[in-house]
């Protein structure tokens, strides 16, 4: 099966980009944001990469588009 980047719409704090990737790459949530939050503190991109995927990364498809998906 092939794997897709979304949001996690149920484990999110502001956007659900964070929780994404961890879902993505199996790696904890809670590392994700920690690295999120470093890189902005100190005066990486952090910020500007969190808002350019808040914008990119599509929300998961609900279960009747991903059944429609599936068929085609």
């Amino acid at each position: 099966m092939e794997r897709k980047l979304y949001k996690d719409e149920n484990n999110k704090m502001i956007a659900g980009v964070c929780s994404g990737l961890g879902n993505y790459l199996g790696v904890d949530v809670t590392i994700m944001r920690v690295l999120f939050v470093a890189m902005a503190l100190l005066g990486g991109p952090g910020l500007l990469i969190y808002i350019v995927l808040a914008i990119i990364m599509k929300k998961p498809p609900s279960e009747y588009e991903a059944e429609q998906e599936d068929r085609f």
